[in-house]
């Protein structure tokens, strides 16, 4: 055991620890003091070190891991969704339209109906919303509604008007909406032509969001997150004033969790010149990522395919993959990391297309390597022999386990057998390459137990499909358990988190059951019972 001259506020003891290190792999008991991480050894050895004040807490045997991190989250969006009508329950659109109707009749007329969460592949009849549909039920409120994979929503007549969108409005370059035979709009919103529904939506004032943000941080410390890695700054609108807010939070101590935070990938230019890098802040905040994106998504159709989906063409790229090239080439050379998005395989070729030539341009200049890997965020379907490729390749790869779960009866409709190269972790850790987890979040719950129940036995929280889906994909307890801790920290440099050792970062959870001896089944059933950021309890329920 490591000893420490500071006296600990808290033990932890009679615990099991996840280590993923080899300080000391019978531990029972860690010391907590300063914010840190101050002996790990037997019971009785930690317990000497114990002031008078120290808290000392018995575990009965619980199993404490590192604090997890969440690899892609939108942080900002699920703030205030949290405040919105709930549709990740819903069996039909009947179901969600009754869910509208309750919320106008608890809202003055006038203000904005907001939901998210519907996935029309689950329920009995596929039917989306429409404008006409939402009109029945929403005739004097204006009606928007995220699809569970944020690539779509439904608006209403009302927000429509407000947002300006007619028959001669024309498409965004990066988005379409959806229009009937007559060319009217249907209400039917794709990618980032969502964008102009939002802009007629007046956004909330710092006060309320810092309550937000704070509201929507107690409720990942229940979860055992810890650490996230904001993608939500995007929009010109409201990323910079979420920005602020996480600064405001920072600098009047009270931002509980250790934020990467993206930068938007069109600003690129503007943020070269104002010398932005990645990894500039603090260990509670700090620029992350520029952010790319390729494709869109499956659901609504917008991913890139090699093949035609089975009820569609081949999705869409989001930008001209020269375009793209360029832009990551000229963040490598500023010494700012990207991430892009890719969901189809032909979006993930592309992209490994553009990585491997990258390497080589960098091997023959012998200019260094970015200051942290650059990341490709999702890779849902890749074929085998372009994952084979991702070998060779610096790069970091997040992909959102339990997004898999929403998507099972979507691709097996729309890809039939190409399903198979789909959500492949196994195939993905197989490379080599670090493999981080996400909940990408609010399209799924950001609770990283979720997420590990899903790469682990691929079966919903009900036990379907039987034997799991495409079963030769999963992986194991530990290494789902290393891509939501010490794979994320080590990706960012984070020497002080992931691990549980002398001298990190007090970032610890306490389960209430050991997800490595149980079966995966009992997963989602597990609490998380404590929660410690910076030394701190932030969250208890024991």
């Amino acid at each position: 055991m490591k000893m420490t001259a500071l006296v600990p506020q808290i033990i932890l003891y009679n615990g099991i620890f996840a280590i993923q290190s080899t300080v000391h792999p019978r531990a029972q008991a860690v010391a907590v003091g300063d914010g840190k991480i101050l002996a790990l050894g037997r019971n009785e050895e930690v317990l000497n070190l114990a002031g008078p004040d120290t808290e000392k807490i018995d575990l009965d045997g619980r199993l404490v891991v590192p604090g997890f991190i969440d690899a892609h989250i939108h942080f900002y969006e699920w703030a205030f969704k949290r405040q919105g009508v709930k549709l990740d329950d819903m069996t039909c659109l009947e179901d969600l339209l009754a869910r509208v109707r309750q919320a106008v009749h608890s809202k003055p007329q006038g203000q904005w109906i907001f939901g998210q969460g519907w996935n029309e592949t689950d329920w009995t009849e596929p039917r989306m919303p429409t404008r006409e549909s939402l009109d029945k039920v929403a005739p004097d409120h204006p009606v928007l509604l995220w699809r569970c994979d944020l690539h779509l929503a439904a608006a209403n007549s009302t927000a429509l008007s407000l947002a300006g969108i007619t028959a001669d409005t024309s498409d965004p370059t990066d988005g379409r909406i959806e229009r009937d035979a007559a060319g009217e709009p249907t209400g039917i919103i794709r990618e980032l032509a969502i964008n102009l529904v939002r802009q007629a939506v007046l956004p909330p004032d710092a006060d309320q969001m810092a309550d937000a943000f704070k509201d929507a941080t107690k409720a990942l410390h229940r979860r055992g997150v810890t650490g996230i890695h904001d993608i939500r700054l995007m929009a010109d609108k409201d990323g910079a004033r979420a920005f602020q807010t996480f600064q405001r939070l920072d600098r009047d101590g009270r931002l509980d969790l250790r934020c990467w935070v993206t930068l938007p990938g069109h600003h690129l230019d503007n943020i070269i010149g104002l010398g932005l890098r990645t990894g500039f802040g603090n260990d509670r905040l700090r620029i992350g990522h520029v952010k790319f994106f390729s494709d869109g998504g499956m659901g609504a159709r917008t991913a890139w395919l090699i093949d035609p989906y089975l009820d569609a063409e081949r999705g869409m790229p989001m930008i001209d993959m020269d375009v793209l090239a360029q832009a990551i080439d000229k963040a490598d050379n500023a010494g700012l990391s990207v991430m892009v998005h890719a969901v189809g395989d032909r979006a993930n070729r592309e992209l490994i297309n553009i990585f491997e030539a990258l390497g080589s341009g960098r091997a023959r200049s012998g200019s260094p390597p970015p200051p942290i890997p650059h990341r490709i965020e999702h890779v849902q379907m890749i074929r085998p022999d372009d994952a084979d490729r991702l070998r060779n390749l610096n790069v970091a790869l997040c992909v959102t386990p339990a997004n898999m779960l929403l998507d099972i009866n979507l691709i097996d409709s729309a890809l039939g057998e190409k399903g198979k190269w789909t959500y492949a972790f196994r195939q993905l850790v197989d490379t080599g390459a670090p493999v981080m987890f996400s909940s990408d979040c609010p399209v799924c719950d950001p609770d990283p137990l979720l997420g590990i129940h899903a790469a682990v036995t691929r079966m919903r929280c009900d036990g379907t499909p039987e034997g799991g889906w495409y079963s030769d994909s999963r992986v194991t307890v530990a290494e789902a358990l290393k891509a939501y801790t010490s794979t994320t920290a080590s990706v960012h440099n984070a020497a002080d988190l992931g691990s549980i050792a002398p001298n990190q970062k007090a970032d610890l959870v306490v389960l209430n059951e050991n997800i490595l001896a149980q079966p995966p089944s009992r997963i989602p059933h597990v609490k998380v019972d404590l929660t410690l950021f910076d030394g701190r309890i932030v969250h208890r329920q024991y």
